[in-house]
């Protein structure tokens, strides 16, 4: 047998499905794929849809690993370094198998950008590894816009009846790139304009502000760690200042940071941490805390939105 080639190694298929029915059938043969294989396997989906994959596995259930995506994957951001990569990595010898549904019906509109460009980045954090990652979209509950999208972000596409093509819409940087929507600047937010000597300065008010609009305990501890990482990384990386805007917004805080700073890197923020390596955790920890980040990032700057729920 020919070695495998390093473009064929990582899979990503979509499923499309329609009903309870297809969904169970579709997920549990994937699953029974991977155990006659003997691959380690992990089920990233919404809670409701977690308990159709056990039942449809039954007493097989048992050596796989389950994640609720509502609670894991809340926050887009941390889904690739947490749960696809923290399996993954677990796993060096073989193939993994992954089933993961990072967009459902409840998603919001502010949150669905992000969501679009997690599935296109999977490509880019996966490229050449030996893991296949399935993720089901529902076509009934989401809109055609999504379907649509996602035949852009994945190479391949399973229907309801397993039926298996290529997708010949592929171009998950095309997704990236469109996503990268600029945010625009909301006029009652309360503003502190920072250079590096104002850092302390400017981690007070924003805690403060963060505070006032109601955070509390762990909360506004993830808060803090937001404001103190992003204010850091524009000193040393955004032309030594920036600006912090902070305001309340159905239910969340948002913390939001401009910069001068451009990121070329489109995973920063979504690799695992390496051991025995300094730096690159900051934008990783505002991930894992957060429950949405929205990023745009240009020629004249960059823009981080970081929402976390009271």
């Amino acid at each position: 047998m020919s070695p495998v080639k390093v473009s064929e190694a990582f899979a990503h298929p979509a499923l499309f499905y329609r009903g309870e029915q297809e969904y169970t059938q579709q997920t549990v043969s994937f699953l029974r794929e991977g155990l006659a294989n003997g691959e380690p396997m992990a089920v990233a989906v919404p809670g409701p849809n977690l308990e159709l994959i056990k039942n449809g596995l039954g007493a097989d259930a048992e050596g796989v690993l389950f994640l609720d995506m509502t609670e894991a994957g809340r926050n887009p951001g941390r889904i690739i370094p947490r749960v696809l990569r923290g399996f993954a990595d677990a796993h060096p010898k073989g193939r993994v198998r992954i089933i993961g549904e990072p967009i459902w019906a409840g998603r919001s509109a502010v949150e669905y950008p992000a969501c679009a460009q997690h599935e296109a980045l999977i490509n880019a954090a996966f490229e050449g590894r030996a893991v296949t990652i399935l993720c089901p979209y529902d076509e009934a509950g989401l809109d055609p816009e999504v379907i649509a999208d996602a035949r852009i972000t994945h190479p391949t596409v399973i229907s309801g009846d397993g039926r298996e093509e290529t997708s010949d819409a592929y171009d998950w940087e095309a997704v990236v790139s469109r996503y990268n929507q600029a945010l625009t600047p909301v006029p009652d937010a309360t503003v502190f304009s920072y250079e590096a000597e104002e850092l302390p300065a400017v981690r007070k008010f924003g805690v403060a502000q963060a505070a006032r609009l109601g955070l509390a305990g762990e909360r506004l501890m993830d808060a803090e760690l937001v404001i103190a990482e992003l204010t850091t990384n524009s000193v040393v990386h955004g032309g030594g200042r920036g600006t912090l805007a902070v305001w309340a917004e159905q239910g969340q805080v948002v913390i939001e940071v401009r910069d001068a700073g451009r990121l070329t890197d489109p995973l920063a923020g979504r690799r695992p941490a390496q051991h025995g390596k300094p730096g690159g955790r900051g934008l990783l920890l505002v991930h894992y805390v957060a429950d949405l980040v929205r990023l745009h990032t240009a020629d004249e700057g960059t823009t981080v939105r970081v929402y976390v729920s009271a």
